[in-house]
């Protein structure tokens, strides 16, 4: 049987280590695996499964797994959380970022400079916050977790229902994006208008959610005129929470009411 349930997503360059109990089977081989397993490890640039760790050792679940680019990393991570499982989170190093950068064509330092937006280094660990709208695990710092779910409690306990449309994203997440906007016959200035670049998007660090209402589209603009978007207004400050792209923002990203970062309490 598996160790007891973890609530830490374990981060490294090119692996992350989910809680396995967390994870959806994608078949019957799948849910053998992950009722019997305490983590897995994901690729991050495309989600595949690349091995699950049972009581009895690691189980590959891809073909050459011992050959996929970061194992090693990934593992040293494990080991290190297991040797010290309180230990506060570091930054995962930067290398690769400008090399995904010139893939899209973009200057890292022009885009900084016009953008005025900071490079945001992933956390190697985050925390469990519950599950998004979609029923995904949702991440974030530990304190941007803890605060999350008492402003969501503190806004229902008024009548004011609210979700979470995201949270944490990886930088090859943030990449996919920009690959399927391109292939949609977007232009890099159309996508840079709504999507950070990859390493500069706020979600990179664990801090920022997008929030919704139950009953509104996610991500548009009318999350305004809600009731939620009114009470984050008069007390998300309360919570270590402030919008980040109001209105006219210098940042030349849309309005964003439904973007919100943890500050600090």
């Amino acid at each position: 049987m598996p160790a007891a349930p973890h609530h830490v997503l374990l981060n490294s360059t090119s692996i992350e280590l989910w809680p396995a109990h967390l994870l959806r089977a994608r078949g019957n081989h799948d849910a053998r695996i992950l009722a019997q397993a305490d983590w897995l490890l994901r690729r991050k640039r495309d989600g595949r499964y690349l091995a699950a760790r049972l009581p009895q050792g690691l189980m590959p679940l891809v073909t050459r797994f011992w050959r996929e680019p970061g194992v090693d990393e990934a593992l040293d991570a494990l080991a290190r959380h297991e040797a010290q499982p309180t230990a506060v989170p570091a930054p995962l190093p930067l290398h690769g970022l400008h090399e995904r950068l010139d893939q899209l064509g973009l200057d890292a330092d022009a885009y900084a400079d016009s953008s005025g937006l900071a490079l945001e280094a992933e956390p190697d660990r985050l925390a469990y916050a519950g599950r998004d709208r979609y029923r995904r695990p949702l991440w974030l710092t530990a304190p941007a977790a803890r605060q999350w779910q008492r402003m969501r409690a503190a806004a229902a306990a008024q009548g004011v229902p609210m979700d979470a449309i995201s949270g944490y994203r990886s930088h090859a997440y943030q990449l996919g994006i920009f690959e399927r906007k391109f292939a949609r016959g977007q232009t890099l200035e159309q996508i840079l208008a709504v999507n950070a670049a990859p390493g500069y998007s706020e979600h990179h660090g664990g801090e920022a959610l997008d929030i919704g209402a139950p009953d509104e589209a996610p991500a548009e603009e009318s999350f305004e005129d809600s009731a939620a978007f009114a009470w984050l207004q008069a007390h998300a400050g309360d919570f270590g929470f402030s919008l980040s792209y109001p209105r006219d923002n210098p940042h030349g990203i849309i309005y964003e009411p439904w973007h919100w970062r943890y500050r600090g309490a």
